[in-house]
């Protein structure tokens, strides 16, 4: 979760006892939360709270206002233990409640004062939570992931080596023009084997969508990531997409090619503006 998603609608709580915290949106009719479907800690039971005239309920949790004032998620912001405490939880919540059909998920601490202003302000997006609810019915997010192993560092004695053995420096020269060639090389490579990938996955898609690679902090100095990819797919869909990667695994060897493929999640990439709290 990035700290993008917290952030307070107008209306957000300042001196009220409590305040409605919602976490996603789902059509009005089905199974209720689950028994065992828990909130932020000190907030009521979680509920469907109904957006009238609509078909649509709200996923809702009366929380201590004094826990989610802009002061508090500010502090929040820099304790990454509270942070991922908070987001943990949101996403345990729209979780359970993507267990009972699709959903739309709220961005983290999505807030309003009382039920009153949170079924007003939600009412003005039915038209885009109706839409969004239509996109993922029957379909679910799956991620792709692929890695190549990184490439080997400089042999011992560097790039000098040699170099007083030919006055010239031609040698050197050509050993410097020879690496980066190599480089080049292995970067269009790496490339093409992205794109390879995204294809494959795309195939077995009706939507995809492609971020930046995450850094050698998440995947390891041994290792970088090429793709990070989400793919919105058909239920039905979805063993043909897996094979699909798996069968990539192992291939281009020379680049030490590996890809993970994790799903089905809540398609929190494909709900326009509700997607910015994802797993």
């Amino acid at each position: 979760m990035t700290a993008a998603g917290l952030r307070q609608p107008s209306g957000a709580p300042a001196e009220a006892a409590t305040a409605t915290c919602v976490f996603a949106v789902r059509r009005e009719g089905g199974p209720g939360m689950p028994a065992d479907a828990a909130g932020h800690p000190g907030g009521s039971p979680l509920e469907l709270l109904p957006l009238p005239g609509t078909g649509l309920s709200a996923v809702v949790q009366a929380v201590p206002a004094a826990d989610f004032t802009q002061e508090a998620l500010q502090h929040r912001l820099g304790d990454p233990a509270a942070l991922e405490a908070c987001a943990r939880t949101h996403h345990a919540v729209v979780t359970a409640a993507a267990g009972a059909g699709p959903v739309v998920p709220m961005p983290l601490a999505t807030l309003f004062t009382d039920r009153d202003r949170a079924v007003a302000a939600l009412a003005e997006q039915v038209p885009r939570l109706r839409a969004a609810l239509d996109r993922v019915t029957g379909r679910a997010e799956w991620s792709v992931k692929a890695e190549v192993r990184a490439p080997d560092s400089v042999p011992a004695g560097g790039e000098g080596a040699g170099r007083g053995a030919d006055v010239s420096g031609a040698a050197y020269l050509a050993r410097v023009r020879g690496r980066e060639r190599d480089r080049q090389a292995r970067q269009e490579a790496i490339r093409q084997v992205a794109a390879h990938v995204h294809h494959a996955a795309a195939a077995f898609a009706v939507a995809a969508v492609r971020r930046p690679p995450h850094g050698t902090a998440v995947t390891g100095k041994d290792r970088h990531q090429i793709l990070n990819a989400a793919f919105l797919v058909d239920d039905g869909r979805a063993p043909d997409l897996v094979a699909a990667v798996h069968a990539l695994n192992g291939t281009h060897a020379g680049l030490g090619l590996h890809i993970d493929v994790s799903g089905p999640w809540v398609p929190y990439s494909f709900t326009g503006e509700c997607a910015e709290a994802g797993p």
